[in-house]
């Protein structure tokens, strides 16, 4: 029989809160956190929290029925209270309006960002300070620390295959210091041995995949037509102007795509260079027209302070994309800053994050902005 005793959490992420809820998505990551935190505080000390997001059927393992009762189940076998709070209408507020909005303006929204944006690491963390919890503990795999001053840092998770900074770079002060990750020290593999060993049910359950609320079997394409018009669109050279082709629907299409957009006279597959959905033209062109020396982001956010023009950064421009060097520029524009690449790099897709971090200690996150 599986010992129910788990060892004590590493200083890594060490808390002095009294008393702490858990984010339980139904996964063995947050399985696993809300163990520590247990072994931490003490089970009376903690409340494990799933959230009800999506309203209508999911597939991917992140918001069904079924991960609530393996959260449920999971936090009964730890000896923890469990709630469910219903944050349907401010997740379609706030995640889902806000991806079809994008698309439909020629932008590639990542709404996993955005849901940790607004609805954990806003609605729920403001929700468990009114509770009165002190801190809230999440199984992201990033790791918190603070230096003697009392300022935050975020670093990379310890497993590189699964580290989730990218999508928590929007972090900062007030929020890092009211939030755990107890797992962010620890590999995948570390993580499910611990909740084989605690006899979880969730011990090999598979990660989630994809965008939750839009289920495999009906797809982008089928999700977004049932909530915006979608239009057909005209393929134009990018070097001639000349016009190539049409596609089914301009706002389905994202810069640097390559898939449906078939090869040049030369032999060589074409590239996605821009998106205009109000002229209904995507422009397309050769692999070297699909690069680009520099990015320009909105609503730039710091984990600290802002690094000042001319700083050396490292880009990282998706969940799991190469490590990019660049420098931070000024755009002469408010609210806007340029990431210029030591070379040239892939275009970014309007509307995708790119998370900084620090260019003598690339594990240090810097903060993000949001492609224009």
């Amino acid at each position: 029989m599986p010992s129910r005793s788990c060892p004590r959490p590493s200083p890594a992420w060490k808390t002095d809160a009294v008393r702490v809820l858990v984010a339980m998505s139904g996964g063995v990551d947050s399985s696993v956190a809300a163990a520590r935190v247990a072994a931490e505080v003490g089970p009376a000390n903690v409340v494990g929290a799933t959230l009800r997001l999506w309203g209508g059927p999911s597939d991917s393992g992140c918001c069904s029925v079924a991960d609530v009762e393996d959260a449920r189940r999971v936090a009964e076998s730890l000896g923890l209270v469990h709630r469910v709070f219903n944050l349907s209408d401010e997740f379609e507020t706030r995640v889902v309006a806000p991806y079809v909005a994008g698309h439909a303006a020629g932008l590639t929204p990542n709404p996993c960002i955005e849901c940790n944006r607004s609805i954990k690491f806003d609605t729920l963390l403001d929700r468990a300070r009114r509770l009165g919890f002190d801190a809230l503990a999440t199984g992201h795999h990033a790791r918190r620390v603070t230096d003697p001053s009392g300022r935050h840092r975020l670093l990379r998770g310890a497993d590189p295959a699964k580290d989730q900074s990218y999508v928590l770079a929007m972090l900062g002060q007030d929020q890092l210091g009211r939030v755990l990750f107890p797992v962010g020290d620890m590999t995948k593999a570390e993580v499910r041995a611990e909740a084989a060993r605690l006899g979880m049910r969730t011990a090999a359950k598979p990660d989630s995949q994809d965008v939750c609320f839009i289920r495999s079997d009906v797809g982008r394409a089928r999700f977004l037509g049932e909530r915006l018009e979608l239009h057909p669109g005209h393929l134009v050279d990018d070097g001639s102007g000349a016009r190539l082709g049409t596609v089914e629907a301009v706002e389905l299409v994202t810069v640097g795509q390559r898939r449906g957009m078939g090869h040049g006279t030369d032999g060589r597959r074409r590239y996605v260079t821009a998106v205009d959905v109000r002229s209904g033209e995507v422009r397309v062109g050769p692999p070297e027209a699909a690069m680009s020396d520099a990015v320009d982001l909105r609503s730039p956010s710091w984990v600290d302070a802002a690094p000042p023009p001319g700083t050396p950064v490292v880009a990282q421009c998706s969940a799991h994309g190469p490590p990019l060097d660049a420098t931070v520029e000024r755009t002469g524009r408010a609210g806007t800053l340029r990431v210029r690449f030591d070379e040239p790099a892939r275009r970014v897709a309007p509307g995708q994050t790119v998370a900084l971090y620090a260019a003598d200690d690339p594990t240090s996150v810097l903060g993000s902005g949001i492609a224009r």
